[in-house]
């Protein structure tokens, strides 16, 4: 899993790259300008601030919020790293984090009057159990589910968790939680259409189209 993120108006020039969760027992290592975060257990990257970006990507200055970083981008930042002594540890990710899924059906949780446990198809072979809230959750329907590794709009990030104590992987999305223009400010699931493809990444820009 590799998120990275560049937010010049509130974090100027520095990109941070997160490739695994937060541990309790972290270190930071800081080479001239780059920062590494690791399990000081493990000795696993849980990820690195790059604390001057443009001078390794001049091309990204323009870009705010979430990276998609291409193969060479990423060959560039291990390049740097393995010159200032850092493992050369980072791996190109095209997995898709906002998909298209389908809902194969829906029971109470037993300890929450209000929570749902779903077991959510989001491609022909992976089903997940995803616990959810939405007030309008029911079985037989298509959603936009972000995976773990997905970073919402808010700058949250998905996780492997628990909700009262069931597992739960992802998360089932309102058209609010992501940030979609003229999306009702209200909780509950967004229903796609029928004939969206599950597994098919969700197009941001396709979906402005289902309020209009």
């Amino acid at each position: 899993m590799l998120i990275a993120s560049y937010n010049p108006k509130s974090t100027g020039d520095t990109m941070v790259v997160i490739m695994n969760q937060d541990t309790p027992d972290q270190q930071v290592t800081i080479h001239d300008d780059v920062a590494r975060i690791f399990d000081s257990e493990t000795n696993t990257t849980l990820g690195y601030n790059f604390l001057k970006t443009s001078a390794i990507l001049p091309e990204i200055v323009n870009d705010n919020g979430q990276v998609a970083l291409s193969h060479a981008q990423i060959k560039k930042f291990n390049d740097y790293l393995a010159a200032h002594d850092f493992p050369a540890d980072l791996q190109f990710d095209e997995e898709p984090r906002f998909v298209v899924g389908y809902v194969k059906s829906v029971a109470d949780h037993p300890r929450s009057d209000h929570l749902q446990i779903t077991k959510t198809k989001v491609d022909h072979n992976q089903e997940l159990q995803i616990v959810s809230g939405s007030p309008n959750m029911r079985a037989d329907i298509k959603v936009v589910v972000a995976k773990i590794g997905a970073m919402m709009p808010d700058g949250q990030i998905i996780w492997p968790g628990e909700l009262r104590g069931v597992e739960s992987d992802g998360m089932i999305c309102s058209g609010r939680e992501l940030h979609l223009p003229h999306a009702p400010q209200v909780p509950g699931a967004l229903i796609l259409p029928d004939d969206y493809q599950v597994g098919a990444p969700f197009n941001f820009d396709q979906a402005q189209n289902l309020f209009n």
